[in-house]
């Protein structure tokens, strides 16, 4: 069980397995990365740990991405096939879902994943694993929306289609059941 942020022994021991199995079953996402570096950061932080525990949770599959030399981080995606099917069903942020008359959906996709120790992912985020798979070929998923956009109403949400990756616009209240979020967290 879960307390403050931290999982048990048990709970951080099944965890990196799955990792660890996830990391050497996807080789070509993080070339020239070392599994023992990235155990030792989340050994030393525990917080994270848990954080990718809510993306496992939410079926996100997270996995390592890349690696920042600036700041010493590696980076994990959610690389489930598709949007994360624990996380569909939600509009954008909160004004969004404070705006909905009826029909609101459970929550909303910034605050999810906040809730989580996480970011969604950024256009260039997104982008950028799509160059490691094919990823949101039947669903869709918010990404981080610039605030003159924001402030408009409006919101962004990506996909693949036809070998392509598109930026869509839509009102941040929407909410679809083929439509979530992923996840960005640096440890």
């Amino acid at each position: 069980m879960s307390h403050n942020n931290q999982l048990s022994p048990e709970q951080s021991k099944s965890l990196l397995e799955t990792l660890k199995a996830r990391f050497e079953e996807n080789m070509s996402r993080h070339k020239d990365l070392d599994w023992n570096a990235v155990e030792s950061k989340l050994d030393a932080n525990p917080t994270k740990l848990w954080s990718l525990n809510e993306l496992e949770k939410t079926d996100g599959e997270p996995d390592v991405v890349g690696y920042d030399p600036a700041t010493d981080e590696f980076i994990f995606n959610d690389c489930s096939e598709e949007t994360p099917a624990g996380r569909r069903n939600l509009c954008y942020d909160q004004a969004a879902w404070e705006s909905r008359k009826e029909a609101k959906p459970s929550g909303n996709a910034l605050d999810t994943a906040a809730s989580m120790g996480a970011n969604i992912l950024t256009e260039n985020e997104y982008r950028a694993l799509q160059k490691l798979g094919e990823f949101d070929a039947r669903t869709s998923s918010w990404i981080a929306t610039p605030a003159d956009i924001r402030e408009l109403g409006g919101a962004l949400f990506c996909s693949r289609r036809y070998g392509h990756v598109f930026v869509y616009h839509n009102g941040a209240e929407s909410y679809y059941a083929a439509r979530g979020f992923r996840c960005s967290l640096r440890v």
